[in-house]
């Protein structure tokens, strides 16, 4: 069995603007988050979905239905939202300019990292998950094992609703589509931050997942 997925991550959004981590609170997407969205749409105009899902969250649920407004087939209108795909909750760093909670963070690990995605090349996805968890000071940010349980069980889900060749759209977010780039063994990846709007296409299998292309913001597909 093989399910071709196309994940997306949502349009900008106002925390994104000010870079601040988001995790599971949630900003509206901007003007230029609006036009993402669209313009993802625009790419995928032409796939025929047999599924449409998006994380639970508004910035997530609102770039699907722009997408889905784009598309040119018999797609679905609205996406079923699945909350296995949310981003990542970074706890009480949640609204925090990015490089302040990174400043902190680098009081737990040497050397000193300049940025998240700095940190991420340096000690990995995994154990950058765990930093947020283990120096939470209210004890709110999930582990890795937690995210990675989450994800995997949304995975299962899509996998009991669908069948060999089937196409879906999944719009989730930019830790999240790090994270399973490297879950299924793209940690090089995973060392990239995804732009709002890029697509990463994934053939799904019975037991694993192959990443086809990732942050793409130029194929019409």
């Amino acid at each position: 069995m093989a399910i071709t997925i196309y994940m997306v991550r949502h349009g900008e959004t106002y925390f994104n603007l000010t870079r601040r981590f988001q995790g599971h609170s949630d900003a509206p997407l901007t003007t230029k988050g609006i036009q993402d969205a669209h313009q993802a749409g625009q790419r995928l105009a032409k796939v025929a979905f047999d599924g449409a899902y998006s994380s639970d969250l508004t910035r997530a649920i609102h770039t699907a239905r722009f997408i889905l407004a784009e598309n040119q087939t018999q797609s679905p209108k609205e996406p079923v939202q699945l909350p296995d795909f949310r981003e990542e909750n970074f706890g009480s760093f949640e609204g925090i300019d990015s490089q302040v909670t990174v400043t902190y963070l680098n009081g737990f690990v040497k050397p000193i990292y300049s940025d998240y995605s700095a940190m991420v090349a340096g000690i990995g996805m995994q154990a950058v998950m765990d930093l947020f968890h283990d120096h939470d000071p209210y004890q709110l940010a999930e582990n890795y094992q937690h995210f990675y349980d989450r994800v995997q069980h949304g995975f299962e889900l899509l996998r009991q609703a669908h069948q060999d060749g089937d196409q879906i759209l999944v719009v989730a977010h930019g830790t999240t589509i790090r994270a399973i780039a490297d879950m299924f063994g793209r940690s090089d990846l995973a060392l990239n931050s995804v732009k709002n709007g890029a697509v990463m296409q994934l053939s799904l299998t019975d037991t694993t997942a192959e990443v086809i292309s990732f942050n793409d913001t130029e194929t019409y597909f």
